[in-house]
């Protein structure tokens, strides 16, 4: 089963994407980037999912330290956010975003964005 981390500062947007993803994946949710870099000690995750507004590093920083530590080089992270804004849709295109899901989302078209994510990731491997 791959494994899902969902970093968001809300615990209700943590436990909404807990419930729609837990049923096909291991989803490990995170209140702060500094809980998420903990738990990369121990767990690589199949994809990150990251909120943009968070306290203390926002996702884009989050999104910037990920993308150099070298053993998370091939993991997919998308923004899940309620940031709606083109130009943060632009930005995330632009550094190589797999994603950018704009809360409140849809179940199924979440599920199915996910899917075809981790479709890309094998077809780059």
């Amino acid at each position: 089963m791959k494994t899902i981390f969902v970093v968001d500062d809300n615990n209700v947007n943590l436990l909404t994407a807990k419930e729609a993803l837990s049923q096909h994946y291991d989803v490990f949710t995170l209140s702060s980037a500094a809980f998420m870099f903990e738990l990369l000690e121990n767990v690589t995750p199949d994809l990150i999912l990251l909120d943009i507004v968070m306290p203390s590093m926002d996702g884009w920083e989050v999104y910037n330290r990920l993308k150099a530590v070298s053993y998370l080089e091939g993991v997919p992270i998308a923004f899940l956010t309620s940031v709606n804004e083109s130009k943060d849709k632009n930005r995330a295109v632009e550094i190589g975003a797999a994603d950018f899901f704009v809360k409140p989302y849809n179940e199924a078209d979440l599920k199915f964005r996910i899917a075809k994510i981790f479709e890309r990731h094998k077809a780059d491997d």
